[in-house]
């Protein structure tokens, strides 16, 4: 070989090995300062948690970030346990209240995917002895209205919380004397009552109960080892979290919410280690770890709008409305999925962007708190270079019974003597109410509750919690003695929902 091509070849050579030295280099230098740059934002993300779990006076916290199909970012802060002063970790249980919907809804997509039903199909369908308040709701309202809350159906809150069912089948027979609160297909009513019936359709037609649909199809593929459909179960794992709450400004333990027969719209338990395996697989087409966990075609139905809200629109966030099992936003011209959850004692959070693919979830152990949202909406706006905002700091305290009796209204005493109060109340749809007389005051008996009877004006009352009611809810409804021509007490009305609910007075019991 001449000396002048053994030189080019030495040279093409030693130009190779730089150009693999130089490649090896570009890459170390972009990981490390990859790296140095994510520790650095997820040092700014512990202190603002850190900094706001503090303004908040939240007792635990856990959050989770996934993003391009990878947990980046997993944490507990705080307590689960404030007197046991045990701390929250990424695998620590938090009850996730209405976050359960998109479980549910995700269920009913799995049955349908198996060609097992329709969300076009109508409940009567599937449900024994089922029909609705009136012959038109029959024949309009679907599986699918239920999912987005387009039914019509409403709240009726005072059914399943004031006079609860642990059978889901009897809860949801009570809808034939439920007049809806909304006009079919053509509103938006948020509706327990009408997740119950989701519920109790998978429930008929699988011929297993709920817990068990939810641990089979989605908790076992979706490798979520650290979730629970039952207080029982979640209490056996030990790393789970108590409830609080703020009252005068200080926080106090709750107990847990008892979810009945609505357990469908509210009553999983989880971590946020799971819950990042569950927004992986909605932002992957519902594939985790290479298996379909929720059908394709569901995850596309369920992230798209099916009932628009009736809300003002804002510079930042408009198109608003309810996917099945999800809330639909373009929040700063970006696309998102949420949904939170609040509960006795928690307060939770999930927010999708899928073509950013990003996710973030968010878990307190605070009751009515804005705090996940402020959490998430910080790391959302960092992730993707949008300006800070200054999220309003808001927590709602909650109901707290005052022990002093109210005494009736001199000025304005009861028009019928107080005597003629006492007896056995009943509506359709709800139950029994009794009222009684101990030491000149009113009590009103519910079947889970006993609320005094506290005197506005004649024959106007309001409920009052006791000492032993635990704050679950702001029980102080009005309550109005109706007397019927000859002067008697015939009617307790209850003004608790959209319309006044009417519990005759029974003269046998």
């Amino acid at each position: 070989m001449n000396s002048k091509l053994k030189a080019i070849m030495t040279g093409s050579k030693d130009l190779k090995l730089n150009s693999i030295l130089l490649t090896y280099f570009l890459l170390f230098f972009c990981y490390n300062g990859f790296g140095q740059s994510n520790e650095t934002l997820f040092q700014e993300f512990d202190q603002k948690i850190e900094s706001l779990l503090q303004d908040y006076k939240a007792v635990g916290i856990s959050v989770a970030i996934v993003q391009n199909n990878e947990v980046i970012y997993s944490k507990g802060f705080g307590y689960r346990d404030l007197d046991n002063k045990l701390p929250v970790n990424e695998n620590t249980a938090f009850h996730i209240g209405s976050m359960t919907k998109a479980f549910t809804g995700a269920l009913l997509g799995v049955l349908e995917s198996d060609n097992q039903l329709s969300l076009e199909d109508k409940p009567a369908l599937y449900v024994p002895n089922f029909q609705f308040y009136n012959e038109k709701m029959d024949n309009l309202v679907t599986i699918g209205d239920l999912l987005s809350h387009r039914s019509g159906i409403g709240n009726h809150g005072s059914s399943i919380i004031l006079f609860p069912e642990y059978d889901k089948l009897k809860t949801v027979q009570r809808l034939k004397y439920l007049k809806p609160e909304g006009e079919i297909k053509n509103s938006y009513i948020y509706s327990n009552i009408g997740y119950t019936l989701a519920g109790t359709i998978l429930e008929q037609v699988t011929q297993q109960s709920w817990d068990k649909n939810v641990k089979e199809k989605l908790f076992e593929p979706l490798q979520m080892n650290s979730s629970y459909t039952t207080e029982e179960e979640m209490m056996e794992s030990e790393n789970y979290s108590k409830g609080y709450a703020l009252y005068e400004d200080e926080v106090i333990s709750v107990p847990y919410e008892n979810y009945y027969s609505y357990a469908p719209a509210g009553a999983i338990k989880s971590s946020v280690k799971d819950l990042s395996n569950w927004m992986l697989a909605w932002l992957n087409n519902g594939v985790f770890n290479g298996n379909q966990a929720i059908p394709e075609q569901y995850v596309r139905d369920a992230t798209r709008l099916q009932n628009m809200k009736d809300d003002l629109y804002e510079k930042d966030a408009y198109l608003w409305g309810e996917g099945f099992g999800w809330r639909l936003r373009a929040w700063n011209g970006i696309y998102r999925v949420r949904h939170g959850g609040n509960t006795m004692g928690f307060t939770s959070l999930m927010d999708i962007y899928p073509f950013e693919e990003i996710g973030v979830v968010v878990l307190t152990n605070q009751k009515s708190s804005l705090l996940p949202y402020a959490i998430s909406d910080y790391i959302s706006r960092k992730l993707m270079d949008l300006p800070e905002f200054d999220f309003p700091l808001k927590v709602d305290e909650v109901y707290h019974s005052k022990t002093e009796d109210v005494p009736l209204n001199k000025d304005k005493m009861p028009i019928n003597p107080l005597k003629e109060f006492v007896g056995n109340y009943r509506a359709k749809g709800y139950g029994k109410i009794q009222v009684l007389i101990e030491k000149d005051k009113l009590f009103a008996v519910f079947p889970t509750y006993r609320f005094q009877l506290a005197h506005v004006n004649y024959n106007y009352f309001y409920l009052k919690g006791t000492e032993d009611f635990v704050g679950e809810f702001n029980p102080e409804f009005t309550v109005e003695f109706v007397t019927d021509t000859q002067g008697e007490i015939s009617t307790l009305r209850m003004y608790s929902q959209k319309e006044p609910i009417d519990f005759l007075k029974l003269e046998n019991e």
